[in-house]
């Protein structure tokens, strides 16, 4: 079985959804200095840290979830 993919690689496959998670992910795609080796917590800090929005911050959490259920699905098997 493959390597599960990071979650920012994950978070990219979701760039043409029209959800808030998709635009998330188009957002992070077009930020060079997005900090992809930081985790869940560190990506979090950069959210705040450049004044994100409350929802911008509740989305990146709905998505680390949906990562965490993708990781998960990939251990059942």
């Amino acid at each position: 079985m493959p390597k599960p993919k990071s979650f920012t690689a994950w978070l990219n496959t979701h760039a043409d959804h029209r959800t808030a998670v998709g635009d998330l992910a188009r957002d992070v795609s077009h930020d060079p200095d997005w900090p992809s080796d930081k985790g869940k917590q560190g990506q979090l800090e950069y959210l705040e840290e450049h004044g994100a929005i409350d929802a911008a911050v509740e989305t990146l959490e709905r998505a680390w979830s949906q990562y965490e259920a993708y990781l998960a699905a990939r251990t059942d098997t």
